[in-house]
């Protein structure tokens, strides 16, 4: 049975446009079912993957010769999900013609999708947002802005490559063993001259990073640990490339033609295992000079492959090339192989996989001060409160206002206490930690609420100073300027003690205060603030209409 949305014409419409021309060279068929999916899109019986359709997509925008035809190319991308498809809309943003439809189809896309995050497509969507018009265009850019907002920012995608130049990039100098035998000063020498021959091997050309056909691998500046990475790759008769993960021999690329060397088996193989399987699973290379793209992920020593966007290597533990005795390096550097052809490469990004634990346990000087842990990164059973708002998302909190937001608190009550946590801000967020206070009620009356706020976003450059983040909202004033950049961890550490109130943020004591004496001639907001007086209570988290993170939250009582 045909869902709502597969009944819809136009949605016909997207599927066929996406097919585009397929790798087998095999037109849209009458048979083809136009109802389908894209994810099971199928023709004349066989599979046609996302990663291909977007590949076709792609050759299609280059290929038309006249707006028509490139707005009709572009519309198909809408029938196209997930971060790959949101970056090759993205390129069409300084387009004069498609920006404004590019921007529709993004927002659009990012709004169904809950996988995306990090720097690559946070920038990409804001640059659409102020494209958006049209019908339904105030709905859609609101939607947008809130959905931004809430965009995480931790092990998030970026681009290794910007189409320009080699900026991130740097000439390879020796293999992980050799380098590390090296003085400092003789590595660096060693890459400068390698940074000048890079220059000349590998040259960007049309958005494109290609291989000239001499010199050595391109590797990137930054050393990855687990990651996951996507990138498009093209080779030329008796082609042979591949990447290196960790510093180390290689999803494999080759002319499937070369029999002689065993490359009919297909590429996105791990070619120098000799132990562990080497071969890829099947044979799903596009033609010599049409675009393949990797989905490559590597978790601990083990690699998963998808080639055009199916699966030909299934976790499979890649071997040490420079030393087999060792397991593969736990950090170093991916590598564009240089082997003597031509190759060119485009949409390369990167994420860095989260740990299996976000959650940094209690040290054991924490321990012997008698520090308890509140929050474990798997569960709230310590809070209560409106726990729906407050998801618990790869071992943190995060606050949902969709979801009620609201506040939630902790179990215990606490009167001399320090307080340790850690929070990350999304722009302009706005949250609250109560202290001493009951579960009803504004805890910035009936008990005290500590700022925490995105002050330095450009809505709040008139606040007053018992506004700033860390202050005793409306009493005792914080200094401001401490906060890390949107994003980015910030540790706090509360102490109340008595009616003496400190807090220290990132290394930075912005607050130092005494209760008694700062209301001594009223409260700073001229309210009353009855909570003040609150010996003890709950601490909690104060939702206001927010996305806040939260994790490694300890206390010690006084």
């Amino acid at each position: 049975m045909l869902t709502k949305r597969q009944k819809d014409p136009q949605y016909a419409v997207r599927a066929t446009l996406a097919l585009g021309t397929i790798r087998n060279g095999a037109a849209w068929s009458a048979n083809s079912s136009a109802s389908t999916a894209p994810h099971t899109i199928t023709v004349e019986g066989k599979y046609i993957s996302p990663a291909q359709v977007l590949l076709n997509i792609q050759d299609r925008l280059k290929a038309a010769k006249d707006p028509v035809e490139k707005r009709k190319a572009l519309y198909a991308l809408e029938g196209v999900k997930g971060f790959p498809a949101l970056m090759v809309t993205a390129q069409y943003l300084d387009d004069p013609i498609l920006k404004k439809q590019a921007a529709l189809i993004m927002a659009r896309n990012a709004l169904q999708d809950k996988t995306l995050r990090g720097n690559a497509p946070r920038a990409a969507l804001e640059k659409a947002l102020p494209l958006i018009s049209g019908v339904d265009s105030a709905v859609l850019a609101k939607g947008l802005k809130n959905y931004l907002k809430a965009l995480p920012y931790d092990n998030g995608w970026e681009l290794l490559f910007n189409g320009k130049n080699l900026d991130g990039w740097k000439g390879l100098v020796g293999n992980p063993i050799s380098r590390a035998k090296m003085s400092a000063d003789s590595l660096l020498k060693a890459e400068a001259v390698a940074n000048v021959n890079a220059q000349s091997d590998w040259v960007v050309e049309d958005g494109l990073l290609i291989f000239t056909g001499h010199g050595d691998n391109l590797c990137t500046k930054k050393m990855y640990g687990d990651f996951e990475m996507y990138v498009d790759w093209k080779i030329t008769a008796k082609g042979d490339a591949g990447i290196y993960l960790r510093g180390s021999p290689q999803v494999q690329i080759w002319d499937t033609s070369r029999r002689e060397v065993g490359a009919q088996v297909g590429s996105g193989g791990l070619y120098n295992n000799q132990k562990n399987q080497s071969k890829p699973t099947a044979v799903l290379d596009n033609k010599i000079g049409e675009w393949n793209t990797f989905h490559i992920i590597m978790k601990g020593e083990r690699v998963t492959v998808y080639l055009n966007g199916q699966k030909v290597t299934d976790n499979v533990v890649l071997e040490n090339y420079w030393d087999r005795k060792i397991p593969i390096f736990p950090k170093e550097a991916i590598e564009l192989q240089a082997h003597g052809t031509y190759v060119a490469y485009r949409n390369i990004y990167v994420r860095e996989l989260p740990a299996d634990d976000m959650t940094t346990p209690l040290s054991e000087e924490e321990k012997k001060e008698g520090f308890e842990s509140l929050f474990d990164g798997s569960n709230l059973d310590k809070w209560i409160g409106n726990k729906k708002g407050y998801a618990l998302e790869e071992g943190v909190i995060v606050t949902h206002p969709e979801l009620g937001g609201g506040n939630i608190y902790t179990t215990d009550e606490y009167a001399d206490f320090e307080y340790r946590f850690e929070f990350q801000l999304t722009p302009a967020a706005n949250n609250g930690l109560g202290i001493r206070t009951p579960t009803q009620g504004d805890a910035a009356y009936v008990g005290m609420e500590l700022q925490i706020l995105d002050n330095e976003a450009d809505v709040y450059k008139s606040l007053k100073p018992y506004q700033y983040h860390g202050s005793v909202y409306g009493v005792i004033p914080s200094k401001r300027g401490y906060l890390k950049p949107t994003g980015q961890w910030n540790q706090q550490t509360v102490i109340a003690k008595g009616n003496k109130i400190k807090v220290i943020l990132n290394g930075q004591v912005i607050l130092d205060g005494d209760i008694s004496s700062s209301i001594a001639n009223g409260t700073a907001d001229g309210n009353k603030h009855p909570g003040l007086a609150n010996k003890t209570g709950h601490i909690g988290f104060l939702g206001h209409g927010d996305v806040v993170r939260f994790r490694n939250i300890r206390i010690k009582r006084l």
